[in-house]
């Protein structure tokens, strides 16, 4: 398999890091994770400007029309730049809905405005005591004359605050652990009846727990056939747990550079301490877990765009146990290698250790990936 990437590649991440390395430094994402709303409207409005906003979108909505690899090299410059933006819940999680299930209508509504920066989504699934399992949906939608009434909970929506719209799951039919009956439908976030609790998660990004209390939806808000949500939230998670990998390959080469930096210039004994022996095996070892990483990262962004079913599943869940495993050491090491100070709020390499802890957990951590794999 080749690896390398395009020129035309190349030169998307050459801009885009270009950009988040002048206009998103450190001490920038600071404020920005300091602000209301968390994340930078000027920040969004750039990555639409670059058209990164519409990299996987057909070209008649405006978009790129690229694969999962050209997404890849994205999550990869923001991973690195630890970017706080809500771009996987609205690109990868609420867009991806839309594209892969929305109605011509629903399309030509949402995804130019999305790829334009004027419209934010979210996935809004999860569900108090259910973690990671799609198909456990307690919340209900029941017809009416005009439309659907939804009433339910959903916990730990990702940007679910910021969001104008939100891709919400809900029981049109059958028990609340049945793969069967679970529809989606697109709800306005200031709809009546939905209630917005927002909060901050430890590596700064933004969370909502929404209660939705009698919601009208017209007819046309279903996603796809009723009943028959499962299995594109299946397709949708898969696709975004891919872009979440590359985002944590991201931010381990990230961790990388900066330690291996720190060791070439912290001085011990009159010397660097990059020059011990011990310090250089445990840095090898870091870019073995990187390589590694980003190997079956680009393996799954490769294979998620053309496989089946059940090769899709198993080549995800092959690459988040693989990438939980090294997103652990190297956040580890890294940390363990810089001393005290890479504990402190001051540092980057601090931040990027939260990231990457959040990432092992995010859409099914090792364990749950791995009794999916064996199944």
């Amino acid at each position: 398999m080749d690896f390398e990437y395009t020129e035309e590649q190349r030169l998307l991440a050459e801009t885009l890091r270009r950009f988040l390395g002048t206009g998103y430094s450190f001490d920038a994402r600071a404020k920005i994770m300091a602000s209301a709303a968390g994340y930078s409207e000027d920040v969004w409005a750039a990555l639409a400007e670059m058209g990164v906003l519409g990299v996987p979108f057909d070209e008649e909505h405006g978009g790129y029309g690229g694969s999962s690899v050209d997404m890849m090299i994205v999550m990869e410059a923001l991973g690195e730049a630890l970017v706080v933006e809500p771009y996987l819940a609205t690109v990868g999680l609420g867009g991806r809905f839309v594209a892969r299930g929305g109605s011509p209508a629903q399309q030509r509504r949402i995804l130019p405005e999305l790829i334009q920066g004027k419209m934010k989504l979210a996935f809004a699934q999860t569900e108090p005591g259910e973690r990671y399992d799609l198909r456990r949906v307690a919340t209900r939608a029941r017809r009416t004359g005009e439309g659907w009434v939804l009433d339910g909970e959903k916990r730990a929506v990702l940007h679910g605050g910021c969001a104008d719209l939100l891709v919400v799951s809900a029981r049109t039919a059958g028990g609340d652990g049945d793969a069967g009956g679970v529809s989606l439908f697109l709800v306005d976030r200031a709809a009546p009846g939905v209630a917005v609790s927002e909060s901050r998660t430890i590596d700064n990004l933004r969370l909502a727990d929404l209660r939705l209390t009698g919601v009208a939806v017209p007819r046309d808000a279903l996603i796809g056939r009723e009943g028959g949500g499962f299995d594109l939230a299946d397709e949708v998670v898969d696709y975004a747990t891919v872009l979440l990998c590359a985002e944590a390959v991201g931010a381990m080469k990230y961790a990388h550079d900066a330690t291996l930096e720190y060791l070439k210039t912290r001085r011990q004994f009159g010397v660097p301490i990059g020059s011990f022996q011990a310090l250089q095996h445990r840095m090898v070892d870091i870019l073995i877990s990187c390589e590694q990483a980003r190997s079956i990262a680009c393996l799954a962004a490769v294979k998620i765009d053309s496989a089946e079913t059940h090769e899709r599943r198993r080549v995800v869940s092959a690459a988040k146990i693989k990438i939980a495993d090294a997103a652990r050491h190297v956040s580890q090491e890294s940390v363990q290698l810089h001393g005290g100070m890479g504990m402190t709020e001051e540092l980057k390499i601090s931040h990027t250790f939260r990231r990457l802890t959040m990432i092992a957990q995010a859409f099914g951590d090792a364990d749950h990936h791995l009794a999916r794999y064996a199944h």
